[in-house]
Protein backbone atom coordinates (compact mmCIF):
# COMPACT_ATOMS: atom_id res chain seq x y z
CA UNK A 1 0.00 0.00 0.00
CA UNK A 2 1.13 3.60 -0.51
CA UNK A 3 0.73 4.96 3.03
CA UNK A 4 1.46 8.49 1.89
CA UNK A 5 -2.09 8.61 0.63
CA UNK A 6 -3.94 9.95 3.67
CA UNK A 7 -7.26 9.00 5.19
CA UNK A 8 -9.30 11.33 3.03
CA UNK A 9 -7.66 10.21 -0.20
CA UNK A 10 -8.22 6.63 0.83
CA UNK A 11 -11.85 7.42 1.53
CA UNK A 12 -12.35 8.86 -1.93
CA UNK A 13 -11.06 5.76 -3.71
CA UNK A 14 -12.67 3.22 -1.39
CA UNK A 15 -16.00 4.70 -0.39
CA UNK A 16 -17.89 3.23 -3.33
CA UNK A 17 -16.64 -0.25 -2.43
CA UNK A 18 -17.65 -0.29 1.21
CA UNK A 19 -21.27 -1.17 0.46
CA UNK A 20 -20.23 -4.67 -0.70
CA UNK A 21 -21.60 -7.58 1.28
CA UNK A 22 -19.60 -8.56 4.34
CA UNK A 23 -19.43 -12.13 3.08
CA UNK A 24 -17.59 -10.92 -0.01
CA UNK A 25 -14.99 -9.17 2.17
CA UNK A 26 -14.37 -12.27 4.19
CA UNK A 27 -14.21 -14.71 1.31
CA UNK A 28 -11.79 -12.45 -0.55
CA UNK A 29 -9.71 -11.89 2.56
CA UNK A 30 -9.07 -15.60 2.91
CA UNK A 31 -7.15 -15.55 -0.34
CA UNK A 32 -4.33 -13.83 1.52
CA UNK A 33 -4.45 -16.12 4.56
CA UNK A 34 -1.19 -17.84 5.58
CA UNK A 35 -0.57 -21.01 3.58
CA UNK A 36 2.34 -23.16 4.74
CA UNK A 37 4.46 -25.10 2.28
CA UNK A 38 5.49 -28.47 3.66
CA UNK A 39 9.09 -28.65 4.79
CA UNK A 40 9.74 -25.09 5.97
CA UNK A 41 10.78 -24.95 9.59
CA UNK A 42 9.70 -22.09 11.85
CA UNK A 43 11.48 -22.98 15.08
CA UNK A 44 13.61 -20.23 16.58
CA UNK A 45 17.12 -21.24 17.49
CA UNK A 46 17.63 -21.41 21.28
CA UNK A 47 19.41 -18.57 23.04
CA UNK A 48 21.96 -19.11 25.81
CA UNK A 49 20.39 -19.36 29.27
CA UNK A 50 22.74 -16.57 30.35
CA UNK A 51 21.35 -14.10 27.79
CA UNK A 52 21.15 -10.64 29.38
CA UNK A 53 17.92 -9.80 27.56
CA UNK A 54 16.03 -12.92 26.41
CA UNK A 55 14.40 -12.57 23.02
CA UNK A 56 16.79 -9.79 22.01
CA UNK A 57 20.16 -9.64 20.26
CA UNK A 58 23.00 -7.16 20.57
CA UNK A 59 23.59 -4.68 17.73
CA UNK A 60 27.09 -3.17 18.02
CA UNK A 61 27.85 0.51 17.42
CA UNK A 62 28.96 1.76 14.04
CA UNK A 63 28.67 4.32 11.25
CA UNK A 64 27.17 3.98 7.79
CA UNK A 65 25.56 5.91 4.94
CA UNK A 66 21.82 5.67 5.52
CA UNK A 67 19.48 5.19 2.58
CA UNK A 68 19.64 3.74 -0.93
CA UNK A 69 19.31 4.82 -4.56
CA UNK A 70 16.21 3.01 -5.92
CA UNK A 71 13.48 5.52 -4.97
CA UNK A 72 13.74 9.30 -4.39
CA UNK A 73 12.75 9.12 -0.71
CA UNK A 74 15.87 7.01 -0.01
CA UNK A 75 18.09 9.96 -0.92
CA UNK A 76 20.32 11.70 -0.17
CA UNK A 77 22.67 9.18 1.42
CA UNK A 78 23.76 10.62 4.76
CA UNK A 79 26.41 9.51 7.24
CA UNK A 80 24.94 8.25 10.51
CA UNK A 81 26.49 6.92 13.70
CA UNK A 82 24.58 4.47 15.86
CA UNK A 83 25.48 3.50 19.42
CA UNK A 84 25.11 -0.13 20.42
CA UNK A 85 21.65 -1.37 21.46
CA UNK A 86 19.56 -4.49 21.94
CA UNK A 87 16.81 -5.40 19.47
CA UNK A 88 13.98 -7.96 19.45
CA UNK A 89 15.19 -10.81 17.29
CA UNK A 90 11.72 -11.18 15.77
CA UNK A 91 8.72 -9.01 15.10
CA UNK A 92 6.38 -8.73 18.10
CA UNK A 93 3.96 -11.65 17.94
CA UNK A 94 0.24 -11.98 18.56
CA UNK A 95 0.99 -13.89 21.77
CA UNK A 96 3.33 -11.18 23.06
CA UNK A 97 0.88 -8.39 22.22
CA UNK A 98 -1.99 -10.34 23.80
CA UNK A 99 0.01 -10.57 27.05
CA UNK A 100 0.37 -6.79 27.01
CA UNK A 101 -3.37 -6.29 26.43
CA UNK A 102 -4.28 -8.73 29.22
CA UNK A 103 -1.96 -6.96 31.66
CA UNK A 104 -3.04 -3.41 30.82
CA UNK A 105 -6.51 -3.54 29.28
CA UNK A 106 -5.14 -1.55 26.35
CA UNK A 107 -7.46 -0.80 23.42
CA UNK A 108 -5.77 -0.32 20.05
CA UNK A 109 -6.48 2.59 17.74
CA UNK A 110 -8.28 0.31 15.26
CA UNK A 111 -10.69 -0.73 18.04
CA UNK A 112 -11.60 2.83 19.02
CA UNK A 113 -14.14 5.19 17.42
CA UNK A 114 -12.67 7.17 14.54
CA UNK A 115 -12.10 10.85 15.35
CA UNK A 116 -14.09 12.43 12.53
CA UNK A 117 -12.88 15.89 13.58
CA UNK A 118 -9.37 14.87 12.55
CA UNK A 119 -10.62 13.34 9.32
CA UNK A 120 -13.46 15.49 7.94
CA UNK A 121 -15.24 14.20 4.91
CA UNK A 122 -14.99 10.49 5.64
CA UNK A 123 -18.04 8.48 4.58
CA UNK A 124 -20.01 6.89 7.44
CA UNK A 125 -18.55 3.45 6.78
CA UNK A 126 -15.02 4.71 7.34
CA UNK A 127 -16.01 6.38 10.58
CA UNK A 128 -16.37 2.93 12.09
CA UNK A 129 -13.39 1.36 13.89
CA UNK A 130 -11.39 -0.79 11.52
CA UNK A 131 -8.23 -1.26 9.51
CA UNK A 132 -7.04 -1.52 5.93
CA UNK A 133 -6.85 -5.12 4.68
CA UNK A 134 -5.13 -6.55 1.63
CA UNK A 135 -7.41 -8.61 -0.63
CA UNK A 136 -5.94 -10.38 -3.64
CA UNK A 137 -8.02 -9.37 -6.70
CA UNK A 138 -8.78 -11.76 -9.57
CA UNK A 139 -7.44 -9.17 -12.02
CA UNK A 140 -6.46 -5.49 -12.13
CA UNK A 141 -6.63 -2.56 -14.52
CA UNK A 142 -3.26 -0.99 -14.00
CA UNK A 143 -1.69 -0.39 -10.60
CA UNK A 144 -2.61 3.26 -10.03
CA UNK A 145 -5.89 2.48 -8.22
CA UNK A 146 -4.92 0.79 -4.94
CA UNK A 147 -8.57 0.18 -4.09
CA UNK A 148 -8.34 -2.85 -6.36
CA UNK A 149 -6.47 -4.70 -3.61
CA UNK A 150 -6.82 -2.63 -0.44
CA UNK A 151 -10.08 -2.49 1.53
CA UNK A 152 -10.96 -0.49 4.61
CA UNK A 153 -12.80 -3.13 6.65
CA UNK A 154 -14.87 -2.06 9.69
CA UNK A 155 -14.15 -4.44 12.55
CA UNK A 156 -10.66 -5.36 11.37
CA UNK A 157 -8.12 -5.07 14.19
CA UNK A 158 -5.21 -7.01 15.68
CA UNK A 159 -7.53 -9.76 16.94
CA UNK A 160 -9.40 -9.87 13.61
CA UNK A 161 -6.78 -8.92 11.01
CA UNK A 162 -8.97 -9.84 8.03
CA UNK A 163 -12.26 -8.54 9.41
CA UNK A 164 -14.80 -9.45 12.11
CA UNK A 165 -15.14 -13.13 11.13
CA UNK A 166 -11.37 -13.75 11.10
CA UNK A 167 -9.19 -14.39 14.13
CA UNK A 168 -5.72 -15.23 15.40
CA UNK A 169 -6.45 -18.49 17.20
CA UNK A 170 -3.58 -20.84 16.41
CA UNK A 171 -1.56 -17.90 15.07
CA UNK A 172 0.13 -16.79 18.27
CA UNK A 173 3.57 -17.00 16.64
CA UNK A 174 2.58 -14.73 13.74
CA UNK A 175 3.53 -11.04 13.88
CA UNK A 176 0.85 -8.81 15.34
CA UNK A 177 -0.61 -6.51 12.64
CA UNK A 178 -3.30 -3.85 12.36
CA UNK A 179 -1.48 -1.75 14.96
CA UNK A 180 -0.48 1.91 14.76
CA UNK A 181 2.59 3.70 16.08
CA UNK A 182 0.62 4.70 19.19
CA UNK A 183 -0.12 1.04 19.89
CA UNK A 184 3.48 0.00 19.27
CA UNK A 185 4.82 2.72 21.55
CA UNK A 186 2.39 1.71 24.31
CA UNK A 187 3.61 -1.89 24.10
CA UNK A 188 7.25 -0.76 24.07
CA UNK A 189 6.78 1.40 27.18
CA UNK A 190 5.14 -1.54 28.97
CA UNK A 191 8.25 -3.58 28.18
CA UNK A 192 10.57 -0.78 29.31
CA UNK A 193 11.80 -0.47 25.74
CA UNK A 194 11.25 1.75 22.70
CA UNK A 195 10.70 1.70 18.97
CA UNK A 196 13.93 1.80 16.95
CA UNK A 197 14.91 4.96 15.15
CA UNK A 198 15.17 4.71 11.38
CA UNK A 199 18.97 4.67 11.66
CA UNK A 200 18.95 1.98 14.34
CA UNK A 201 16.58 -0.16 12.30
CA UNK A 202 18.57 0.17 9.08
CA UNK A 203 21.91 -0.47 10.79
CA UNK A 204 20.49 -3.63 12.37
CA UNK A 205 18.99 -4.77 9.04
CA UNK A 206 22.44 -4.35 7.48
CA UNK A 207 23.77 -6.66 10.24
CA UNK A 208 26.00 -3.77 11.41
CA UNK A 209 27.89 -3.71 8.10
CA UNK A 210 28.79 -0.26 6.73
CA UNK A 211 28.78 -1.38 3.09
CA UNK A 212 25.35 -1.63 1.45
CA UNK A 213 24.20 -4.76 -0.32
CA UNK A 214 25.89 -4.91 -3.74
CA UNK A 215 22.65 -5.55 -5.62
CA UNK A 216 18.91 -5.03 -5.28
CA UNK A 217 17.63 -8.49 -6.22
CA UNK A 218 14.63 -9.94 -4.46
CA UNK A 219 15.92 -11.81 -1.39
CA UNK A 220 15.63 -15.59 -1.48
CA UNK A 221 15.31 -16.15 2.24
CA UNK A 222 12.53 -13.71 3.16
CA UNK A 223 8.75 -13.54 2.97
CA UNK A 224 8.06 -11.44 -0.11
CA UNK A 225 5.81 -11.76 -3.19
CA UNK A 226 6.81 -14.22 -5.91
CA UNK A 227 4.96 -13.55 -9.14
CA UNK A 228 3.02 -10.70 -10.69
CA UNK A 229 1.67 -8.42 -7.96
CA UNK A 230 -1.19 -8.30 -7.02
CA UNK A 231 -2.80 -11.19 -8.92
CA UNK A 232 -0.29 -14.08 -8.89
CA UNK A 233 1.75 -15.22 -5.89
CA UNK A 234 3.36 -18.64 -6.27
CA UNK A 235 4.35 -18.85 -2.61
CA UNK A 236 7.79 -20.18 -3.53
CA UNK A 237 9.18 -18.75 -0.29
CA UNK A 238 6.84 -20.97 1.74
CA UNK A 239 3.96 -18.62 2.49
CA UNK A 240 1.24 -16.67 0.75
CA UNK A 241 0.46 -13.87 3.18
CA UNK A 242 2.00 -13.56 6.62
CA UNK A 243 4.44 -16.13 7.99
CA UNK A 244 5.12 -16.98 11.62
CA UNK A 245 8.23 -15.32 13.03
CA UNK A 246 11.46 -17.26 12.71
CA UNK A 247 10.59 -19.11 9.48
CA UNK A 248 13.50 -17.59 7.58
CA UNK A 249 17.20 -17.61 8.37
CA UNK A 250 18.40 -14.70 10.54
CA UNK A 251 20.94 -12.17 9.41
CA UNK A 252 24.49 -12.22 10.74
CA UNK A 253 23.39 -10.62 14.02
CA UNK A 254 20.64 -13.18 14.64
CA UNK A 255 17.71 -10.95 13.62
CA UNK A 256 14.82 -12.60 11.75
CA UNK A 257 12.53 -10.99 9.16
CA UNK A 258 14.21 -7.63 9.01
CA UNK A 259 13.30 -7.82 5.32
CA UNK A 260 9.81 -8.92 4.27
CA UNK A 261 6.91 -10.45 6.23
CA UNK A 262 5.58 -7.15 7.65
CA UNK A 263 6.58 -3.52 7.38
CA UNK A 264 7.96 -2.31 10.72
CA UNK A 265 7.22 0.96 12.49
CA UNK A 266 10.06 3.19 13.65
CA UNK A 267 10.24 6.08 16.12
CA UNK A 268 11.00 8.62 13.39
CA UNK A 269 8.49 11.02 11.89
CA UNK A 270 8.40 10.99 8.10
CA UNK A 271 10.29 13.44 5.92
CA UNK A 272 10.24 13.12 2.12
CA UNK A 273 14.01 12.64 1.90
CA UNK A 274 16.93 11.95 4.19
CA UNK A 275 18.48 15.05 5.67
CA UNK A 276 18.73 16.78 8.99
CA UNK A 277 15.39 15.35 10.06
CA UNK A 278 13.81 16.86 13.16
CA UNK A 279 13.22 14.61 16.16
CA UNK A 280 10.16 12.34 16.14
CA UNK A 281 6.86 14.21 16.53
CA UNK A 282 8.43 17.55 15.51
CA UNK A 283 8.07 17.43 11.75
CA UNK A 284 6.63 20.65 10.26
CA UNK A 285 3.03 20.16 9.14
CA UNK A 286 3.98 20.96 5.56
CA UNK A 287 6.22 17.90 5.35
CA UNK A 288 3.71 15.41 6.68
CA UNK A 289 1.64 14.90 3.57
CA UNK A 290 -1.61 13.02 3.20
CA UNK A 291 -3.48 15.21 5.67
CA UNK A 292 -2.16 13.25 8.65
CA UNK A 293 1.10 13.02 10.55
CA UNK A 294 3.16 10.12 9.28
CA UNK A 295 5.82 7.76 10.53
CA UNK A 296 8.74 6.05 8.81
CA UNK A 297 8.27 2.32 8.22
CA UNK A 298 11.02 -0.04 7.08
CA UNK A 299 11.73 -3.44 5.64
CA UNK A 300 8.97 -4.12 3.13
CA UNK A 301 6.43 -6.92 3.57
CA UNK A 302 5.00 -10.06 2.04
CA UNK A 303 3.47 -7.77 -0.61
CA UNK A 304 6.76 -6.50 -2.06
CA UNK A 305 7.51 -7.84 -5.55
CA UNK A 306 9.98 -7.00 -8.33
CA UNK A 307 7.17 -5.39 -10.36
CA UNK A 308 5.79 -3.41 -7.41
CA UNK A 309 7.27 -2.06 -4.17
CA UNK A 310 10.90 -3.07 -4.52
CA UNK A 311 11.37 -2.20 -0.88
CA UNK A 312 12.76 -5.53 0.33
CA UNK A 313 15.99 -3.67 1.15
CA UNK A 314 17.50 -2.26 4.34
CA UNK A 315 17.73 1.23 2.83
CA UNK A 316 14.12 1.37 1.65
CA UNK A 317 11.56 3.45 3.53
CA UNK A 318 7.90 4.46 3.32
CA UNK A 319 5.52 6.80 5.19
CA UNK A 320 2.56 5.46 7.17
CA UNK A 321 -0.30 7.53 8.59
CA UNK A 322 0.02 7.36 12.35
CA UNK A 323 -3.59 6.48 13.06
CA UNK A 324 -4.23 4.08 10.17
CA UNK A 325 -3.77 0.37 10.95
CA UNK A 326 -3.03 -2.10 8.16
CA UNK A 327 -2.79 -5.84 7.70
CA UNK A 328 0.84 -5.74 6.52
CA UNK A 329 2.23 -3.55 9.30
CA UNK A 330 3.91 -4.63 12.57
CA UNK A 331 6.90 -3.69 14.71
CA UNK A 332 9.73 -4.73 17.00
CA UNK A 333 11.40 -2.93 19.92
CA UNK A 334 14.87 -1.94 21.06
CA UNK A 335 16.57 -1.44 24.40
CA UNK A 336 19.47 0.88 25.13
CA UNK A 337 21.54 -0.98 27.72
CA UNK A 338 25.14 -2.21 28.13
CA UNK A 339 26.19 -4.85 25.67
CA UNK A 340 27.14 -8.45 26.38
Amino acid sequence: MKPRQGWLALALVLASLLAAASTWWLQAGRQAAPAAVEGRGCTLEPQPASSAHPGMVWVPAGSFDIGDTVYPEELPRRRRHVDGFWMDRTEVTNDAFAAFVRATGYLTVAERPVDSAKHPGLPPEMQQPGAVVFVMPPDVRGRADISQWWRYVPGADWRHPGGPATGIQGHGAFPVVAVTVEDAQAYARWKGQALPSEAQWEWAARAARPAPAPAHEQPRDANTWQGLFPVVNSGEDGYVGLAPVGCYAPNALGLHDMIGNVWELTADAWTPQHGDAPPPDQVPAGLRGGGAAQQVIKGGSFLCAPNYCMRYRAGAREPQDRDLAASHLGFRTVLVAPGP
